[in-house]
């Protein structure tokens, strides 16, 4: 069960860029705190408002939030990785 926001307006232009960047330092300050799960969560959702960015928008995220999206989701969250959860034995 996904929980809806106050407003359930989809977010467009601005607003959307400024949701971007705000999920992606809230999965910064996860990760600096150590919290996988929560860094997770927050990357998993910072991407996927991300994908619905179009070029030009995309831009105006700052580069040094994309650069650490791209490189925690390839190098510690990628398909090769250890799925959460799992048992090691």
């Amino acid at each position: 069960m996904t929980r809806q926001p106050a407003s359930a307006t989809p977010l467009t232009g601005t607003a959307l860029v400024k949701e971007v960047c705000r999920r992606i330092r809230l999965a910064r300050s996860a990760w600096d705190a150590h919290r996988n799960r929560a860094c997770r969560r927050e990357r998993e959702r910072a991407l996927a408002l991300y994908a619905t960015l179009d070029a030009p928008a995309k831009e105006q995220v700052p580069q040094v939030l994309r650069v650490w999206l791209r490189y925690r989701s390839e190098k510690y969250f990628g398909p090769d990785r250890t799925p959460p959860g799992s048992l090691r034995r």
